[in-house]
């Protein structure tokens, strides 16, 4: 299946534009990075706590980061989470401790700070546990059954707490809602010593800095080492300046992408460095399609110069390659739309991956080529040649000045 047939598109002939393209998305991602947003690190490669927040409406985020710095809780981080009709937010403090004991800190001062008009002495029923609800009505045994029997006290705790996480997704709007799960006698009884707010704590994670900071360190070895591992597998297999070309081309996407992060201040986490390691690959992999046609297209049009043998390689490849980068590029798109926020950042470097990595590999690996050879003629100062195949060397293509 073709969509291009016998095309004949002057690229090299646009390579100013191609050029001006990448500089201004490559510059805007560095001025980002270095003066805005800086690369927008999620909490496992800074160190923290992150601690999930259902709200019963639609939560005001500003409000919200008024709240936590109210209560010394300096710059969080709050990013929406799930679909809106869920009203939840993840909120991302920059805590360094790691024990339990501070994880359970952080949960109070976030409950504390969110909480306004608090009846005294009284507990939110929305962030209590089970054994405080136990408590509490063992204290007021509203079905008299006598301070030894907290058992049965634990039993409709629990149930109060299954319905309110797994029924209600964490959140009671009324104490009336208990009613269809325990005794009118123990929902009178929790009305006198609980309270709800409009908001519950579902989750709280901790990350320790020193995991982090290993963490950040693994990452940027994995995409060197990867970027290392295909310059020589294509100096190998081509030569120097193909691999060259390639890397720097892969290079290009993984700043573009990382910039796109930090122009949209998006978390970059560890799915993230997932997604962009497997955009090089998808990138690299559409270069060497590329560079397999030039290979064979040098053998066959020795008369040409190397402009004309790259552009007509391109050519014949751009079917295969819109075809190709098409179809990934609506199965990642797909799973950005729908697939809920938790693979929102790793669909989203692939969905500005596969984009950039599909135009580089036309627009930026290939036009390198003719670049360099350019550059060697200019240096000795001789016209521009024929291409020619090293007869010594047949499965390696040569780039002659």
């Amino acid at each position: 299946m073709e969509f291009f047939k016998n095309t004949n598109i002057d690229f090299l002939g646009k390579k100013w534009y191609f050029l001006a393209f990448s500089l201004v998305f490559s510059i805007a991602g560095v001025l980002s990075i270095m003066f805005w947003h800086h690369i927008p690190l999620g909490v496992e490669f800074n160190g923290g706590t992150q601690v999930d927040v259902k709200f019963a409406s639609t939560p005001d985020l500003d409000l919200i980061r008024k709240d936590l710095d109210r209560a010394g809780l300096h710059d969080p981080r709050l990013q929406p989470y799930g679909l809106a009709a869920n009203h939840e937010v993840l909120i991302t403090l920059s805590q360094k401790e790691t024990s339990e004991a501070a994880l359970d800190q952080g949960e109070k001062q976030i409950i504390q700070a969110l909480t306004s008009n608090a009846p005294q002495d009284k507990l939110d029923l929305n962030n209590s546990n089970r054994d405080s609800i136990a408590d509490a009505l063992v204290k007021r045994d509203p079905l008299h059954l006598g301070v030894t029997v907290g058992g049965r006290y634990q039993a409709e705790a629990q149930k109060i707490v299954d319905y309110r996480d797994k029924v209600k997704g964490g959140v009671l709007n009324s104490l009336d809602e208990l009613k269809t799960v325990t005794s009118p006698e123990v929902v009178s009884a929790l009305q006198n010593d609980f309270f709800l707010s409009n908001f519950g704590v579902r989750g709280v994670e901790i990350v320790g800095p020193q995991v982090g900071a290993q963490l950040r360190k693994q990452a940027i070895l994995a995409v060197l080492y990867s970027l290392a591992g295909m310059l020589v597998y294509l100096w190998f297999r081509f030569e120097l300046i193909y691999g060259v070309a390639a890397v720097v081309a892969v290079f290009h996407d993984t700043l573009i992408t990382i910039g796109a992060f930090s122009l949209t201040n998006q978390e970059i986490s560890l799915t993230v460095i997932a997604a962009i390691l497997t955009l090089i690959g998808y990138s690299m992999n559409d270069t060497i399609v590329v560079f397999d046609r030039i290979r064979e297209n040098v053998k066959l049009m020795r008369r040409e110069n190397l402009a004309e043998i790259v552009n007509k390689s391109i050519n014949q490849t751009l079917s295969r390659t819109i075809l190709t980068s098409g179809l990934t590029f609506l199965t990642v798109l797909s799973l950005y739309l729908f697939g809920g926020e938790v693979l929102k950042g790793f669909s989203f470097a692939l969905v500005v991956g596969i984009l950039i990595g599909t135009y580089s590999s036309i627009a930026i690996a290939a036009p390198m080529l003719v670049a360099y050879q350019e550059w060697r003629i200019s240096r000795s100062g001789r016209r521009l040649e024929p291409v020619a195949i090293d007869s010594g060397r047949k499965e390696k293509v040569r780039v002659k000045a």
